[in-house]
């Protein structure tokens, strides 16, 4: 199947109707870009729809930070915006995958979720970011508490956000959940990161989509990871929003992808599983330690 991964300009107020309204726009113009060029799957950044900056939503007296008050959100725009994209997805025959604010009963804190819409236009599942920041668990977000996988094709793909780049836990999770590919939606402008995101598609042999916002994209843009770590698709680094899109094949014969999917991975399984426990030297291991050659 094709995977399009999309850089889209994010903005940062949600009580902005404007801004919100813009963003909901160009994602659907992407997303006709995407379906023109065949992809099945389109991903967006972290809070594609809108990603609330903590100096718009928890600033407190002389520049402290205080809890959000999420009752400035323009909910209504937001609610529109979904679901104009999600009636657009059914249009074109288009799974979207995109990142917004999720709305819980007062006096929940929301969600930082990445929303997964179907070729039929419905919305099938819901990622919610378990892993937060010191800021957005302390004033912004209630975390989530589970992986999410789901189906396109007969390809398994994974969920996560931004800074759960920093925690392997996560990644090493979706292997043994079996996924083809892990969705990798983030809002930072941190080349660091990207450098750790590729390695998860060499140490774990699965794609991963790397969607980052437009405005950061002169750092590192949008792409796409091949099993075995190599960059099949970037976006232009030049802060405008782009698509970059590649075959998901797992039964592509590329000589590294090939290795990875077929050999390294299964191996690394065994390896785990304690394919090395029968080979363990017997008894007292300290037995055999030797301070000459």
């Amino acid at each position: 199947m094709r995977l399009a991964v999309a850089q889209s300009a994010v903005p940062e107020n949600p009580t902005d109707p404007g801004a919100l309204r813009a963003s909901g726009a160009e994602m659907r113009g992407l997303m006709r870009e995407a379906s023109a060029a065949g992809a099945r799957l389109v991903q967006f950044p972290e809070g594609a729809l809108t990603y609330p900056s903590k100096h718009v939503m928890c600033s407190g007296p002389s520049g402290t930070l205080s809890a959000a008050d999420w009752s400035r959100v323009r909910w209504d725009v937001l609610h529109e915006e979904a679901e104009s994209i999600a009636d657009l997805a059914g249009r074109l025959g288009l799974w979207v995958a995109f990142g917004s604010i999720h709305p819980l009963t007062p006096p929940s804190r929301p969600h930082n979720s990445l929303y997964v819409v179907s070729d039929q236009g419905r919305l099938v599942t819901r990622y919610d970011k378990r892993f937060l920041s010191n800021t957005e668990v302390s004033f912004l977000y209630a975390p989530g508490s589970s992986p999410v996988v789901f189906e396109i094709d007969g390809i398994r793909f994974g969920c996560a956000l931004c800074i759960e780049a920093e925690f392997p836990e996560v990644f090493a999770e979706y292997e043994r959940l079996d996924v083809d590919c892990v969705l990798l939606s983030v809002m930072v402008d941190d080349a660091a990161r990207a450098v750790v995101a590729q390695a998860y598609g060499r140490l774990y042999g699965y794609w991963l989509g790397y969607s980052v916002p437009a405005q950061f994209s002169a750092t590192v843009p949008s792409g796409i990871v091949a099993p075995g770590g190599r960059r099949l698709a970037c976006c232009p680094a030049d802060g405008r929003p782009a698509l970059a899109v590649a075959d998901l094949d797992l039964e592509a014969t590329d000589a590294d992808i090939d290795v990875s999917v077929r050999l390294a991975r299964p191996w690394r399984r065994l390896a785990r599983a304690g394919l090395y426990d029968d080979h363990l030297v017997p008894g007292d291991p300290r037995s055999e330690t030797r301070t000459t050659f």
